[in-house]
């Protein structure tokens, strides 16, 4: 295989606490596919949390692990977000959001005390998730007439490919997804078929 059609992420939502001089760092680990559901998970903490101090976060996103985003939240430049994400860049993870809550013990750490905070938190809450590890695949959707139906289905069966939507009339569409290591041989088969519309939707 020419390249590496896996990653890792996190199961599930998960907590880790890390404390130091009476300030508490809470650390919320989030797996996530997009930059759109940040402001709502981060909305909810600060209500959870109304006496906090500081929201900060870092987000890792695709399956190249190439989009990343970070947030320092009123912190000294490079003491929150920074951590937060090289910590999930040493785990190797993507498609995860982790946010910090701080509560101020009243204080300074300092800026070593504070990467150190936001790093621990981070490592706490990916401590207690479990790291999978999941195929990259793409998603794709095809047109075809009532008739190439049997062709198409025989595809999807002898390939196993997953299904997300179906609608089967005089013209039929399939949503399926493929595993990007399959993808060539499997769109192969599907342009044989005669008066077929295949179209790329998005990767997950």
């Amino acid at each position: 295989m020419l390249f590496d059609d896996t990653y890792k992420t996190i199961k599930s939502t998960s907590e880790g606490i890390f404390r130091d001089k009476g300030s508490k760092f809470i650390g919320y680990a989030y797996p996530v596919i997009n930059e759109a559901e940040v402001k709502d998970l981060v909305a909810k903490l600060r209500a959870e949390h109304a006496k906090a101090r500081h929201f900060c976060w870092a987000l890792r996103l695709s399956p190249n692990r190439s989009i990343f985003k970070l947030n320092d939240d009123g912190e000294p430049s490079g003491t929150a977000g920074r951590p937060i994400l090289n910590t999930l860049l040493s785990a190797d993870v993507t498609n995860v959001l982790v946010v910090v809550v701080r509560y101020f013990g009243g204080t300074l750490l300092g800026v070593p005390g504070l990467i150190n905070a936001y790093k621990s938190a981070t490592i706490e809450a990916l401590k207690t998730n479990e790291i999978i590890t999941k195929t990259v695949n793409d998603i794709y959707q095809v047109n075809f007439d009532y008739l190439a139906m049997n062709d198409v289905m025989r595809i999807v069966k002898d390939e196993q490919l997953q299904l997300i939507e179906q609608e089967f009339d005089t013209k039929c569409m399939l949503k399926f997804e493929v595993r990007k290591a399959k993808l060539n041989t499997v769109l192969g088969k599907l342009e044989k078929i005669e008066a077929i519309e295949i179209k790329y939707l998005y990767t997950i």
